[in-house]
């Protein structure tokens, strides 16, 4: 098994440092600036680990094809993608499919975006906290997070806590 060390020691290594990832993505910490900056070797680290994505050029952290594969591993590495990548919808979906938590990073536009809004609080109810005030007036959204945690209920609009079938989630009939 390797460890940081190995990679470090062989840090320019790209052969070793391709190898090393392959077994755990993690070790791209261990790799010099250039082989953190090559596609190759960053896509082999995101693709055992997407938290490697952590370690990756700025250059990198903006590359599409590298964030879809991270983020469908962890959805929360899109926190590392560029400003361009956090608006982009269809990333912001697939990384939600994994963690609600992305709405936090992603653009102001997309958290008003049904899709992306809708897919992250089913993963995790209370992010609806982070969702635009019109999505938080939507009964469907307001619904599917309240089922997923009720501490939802703390940022849905008002007028919504009154509901018939929020209520009835909120307040059970007792049998």
């Amino acid at each position: 098994m390797l460890t940081l060390e190995d990679v470090v020691k062989n840090k320019d290594n790209k052969e070793f440092v391709l190898q090393a990832v392959k077994e755990d993505g993690m070790l791209l910490d261990g790799a010099s600036n250039e082989l953190k900056d090559d596609k190759e070797v960053v896509m082999a680290a995101v693709t055992k680990d997407g938290g490697a994505l952590e370690f990756a050029s700025k250059r990198l952290k903006a590359d599409r094809e590298i964030l879809m594969q991270a983020v469908e591993k962890k959805g929360w590495v899109l926190c590392y993608a560029s400003d361009e990548l956090k608006a982009d919808k269809e990333l912001a979906c697939k990384a939600a499919k994994t963690d609600g938590q992305i709405l936090y990073y992603v653009s102001k536009e997309l958290r008003d975006d049904y899709d992306v809004v809708l897919e992250a609080v089913m993963q995790k109810g209370i992010i609806i906290k982070y969702a635009s005030k019109r999505l938080r007036s939507d009964k469907t959204i307001a619904l599917e997070a309240i089922k997923q945690d009720k501490r939802a209920f703390d940022f849905i609009v008002p007028k919504l806590r009154n509901d018939e079938d929020i209520q009835l989630i909120m307040n059970p009939p007792q049998e």
